[in-house]
């Protein structure tokens, strides 16, 4: 009786203090000693507070910043990451600081940016994602590692080669087609342009994705925008420890609802392409992103053979960076020529010249200078990812600092992007002309300082994707329009996952 008495209270203490053990080592033992480290090195930031690191801190902060809209300034970076640009000028262009227990390192720093910027195996190193984002995101190619993601990237690299993308240029302009003639029908010289251009992308991205059976792929790309708002929401919500295994909120209760519907629907489409590979149509089924991650299931070749769940993230990705980015990069570039209308008429003459009164063609959009600066330069005042997260993967040396493993390092693009220091003072201001001998001289030889689509061997593999989109667009409409900003527009950036505008962008258009 008296040994069982004692391994039942051996087996309770186990089951009480090992949790306890590990909840104090990772909120207090592991953001204390890289603490120690990093300041021992000269990094400082904010103080840790226990558990919630500088979550509640940075949500204030963001709400305050946010709460009302601002004058029409492209200098948003205090308004959009208030801790970074209040920390830089307490801490210096390097600090630290803490999601929860989880150390933040922000690098602005040139020379170290880029010894960090050349270390492959921290540009290679993801973060872990929040829970949330998990759901939302799954496991397609921004978020894995490995063996694993190197066998994505390849199947997406494929994908999206240049002559994939030619062939994708019929299907881009039949979408602004029907948007422009939306327009036309409608009548209304006044057009809020950021959900027209929502509804545009999606129709891009469905068709490009799910081939005939874009309609369903629109079901999708529903659920997986209120899976994005929610993650939005959740963005500083800390989880504690085995919690969301006993308790589910509304909010889990809904993701997960929705993650189920959007693997419901693409299982769906799955089983119908594989009857229609089995009765010999497969050549038209193909063609798609969905037929062409479809064959790489197939494949013999473990390099690039995917499976079910590999897919289905695959696609989500694709909807976030095909369909958001894009969409926002449209409505910022539409609200800036609506602003600066001497560039519009520059843009205009030179679609004259390249298409004439003719639609875009693949071969034309490479002879879009004038239109490549403007995007650039939108993409430097506003670009849609704020920030490039990496992970140290175990201990490293760059420069004078010996990162220990786990730390994340956040390479704030717009703190980079909107910096005096390296643009000039006029870096809040928008001028193309900065791009007019590309973008390394733009740049002059400071890699950090333009990041809209990443960097390394991790940069965004449907760019030039998203760069086509985007000229074939403004192409088409400045073939059909004038326009300016509507003196019913609320300048209010706001970053949900992405650099959005809050209220939307209201754009005057005049017939041509």
């Amino acid at each position: 009786m008296v040994s069982f008495l004692g391994v039942l209270i051996g087996l309770l203490c186990s089951i009480v203090l090992l949790p306890l053990f590990k909840f104090f080592h990772k909120f207090w033992w592991v953001p204390m000693r890289v603490k120690y480290v990093m300041n021992s090195q000269g990094i400082r930031g904010p103080p840790y507070s226990f558990i919630y690191g500088n979550i509640k801190e940075i949500s204030n902060m963001i709400k305050r910043s946010t709460s009302s809209p601002m004058d029409i300034s492209h200098y948003i970076f205090p308004r959009i990451q208030p801790h970074f640009d209040s920390w830089l000028n307490i801490y210096g262009k390097n600090f630290m600081y803490w999601q929860g227990p989880q150390a933040e390192l922000v690098v602005t720093e040139q020379e170290l940016l880029k010894e960090i910027m050349s270390v492959r195996e921290i540009s290679m190193g993801k973060p872990d994602m929040p829970h949330i984002f998990g759901k939302v995101f799954g496991g397609g190619l921004p978020f894995t590692q490995g063996d694993k993601w190197a066998k994505q990237r390849k199947v997406a690299s494929h994908s999206l080669n240049g002559e994939r993308l030619k062939n994708f240029v019929p299907t881009m302009v039949e979408s602004v087609d029907m948007m422009l003639k939306r327009w036309k029908d409608a009548g209304t010289k006044e057009k809020e342009v950021y959900q027209e251009f929502k509804i545009m992308t999606s129709d891009v991205i469905s068709r490009t994705v799910f081939g005939s059976n874009y309609e369903e792929g629109k079901q999708i790309f529903e659920k997986q925008a209120t899976l994005t708002l929610l993650a939005a929401k959740n963005l500083f919500k800390l989880r504690l420890p085995c919690f969301g295994m006993i308790y589910k909120d509304k909010d889990d209760a809904e993701t997960d609802k929705l993650v189920a519907g959007i693997r419901d629907i693409i299982m769906k489409m799955i089983r119908n392409r594989e009857k229609m590979m089995i009765s010999g149509d497969e050549d038209s089924s193909m063609t798609d992103y969905l037929g062409i991650l479809l064959k790489a299931r197939l494949d013999t070749d473990n390099n690039y053979k995917l499976t079910i769940q590999d897919i289905i993230d695959e696609c989500k990705t694709f909807y976030i960076a095909g369909h958001g980015t894009i969409s926002l990069l449209l409505s910022w570039v539409t609200l800036l020529l609506g602003i600066h209308t001497e560039w519009q008429e520059k843009a205009r003459k030179e679609v004259q010249e390249v298409f004439g009164n003719q639609n875009p063609s693949s071969e034309g959009i490479a002879r879009l200078k004038k239109m490549g600066m403007i995007i650039n330069e939108t993409l430097r005042l506003y670009p849609p990812a704020i920030s490039t997260t990496r992970k140290v993967l175990k201990e490293t040396r760059v420069g004078n600092l010996v990162l220990p493993p786990n730390l994340n390092i956040q390479i704030p693009a717009l703190a980079l992007h909107q910096d005096p220091r390296i643009w000039g003072e006029d870096a809040h201001l928008f001028k193309p002309e900065r791009f007019s001998e590309g973008v390394a001289n733009a740049v002059n030889n400071n890699p950090g300082a333009f990041l809209p689509f990443g960097y390394g061997p991790r940069n965004c593999v449907g760019s030039n994707f998203a760069i086509n989109e985007a000229k074939i667009t403004l192409s088409m409409i400045l073939q059909r329009y004038r326009f300016t900003l509507s003196p019913n527009y609320v300048h209010a950036p706001v970053h949900l996952v992405t650099l959005r505008p809050k209220s939307g962008i209201q754009i005057v258009f005049q017939a041509l």
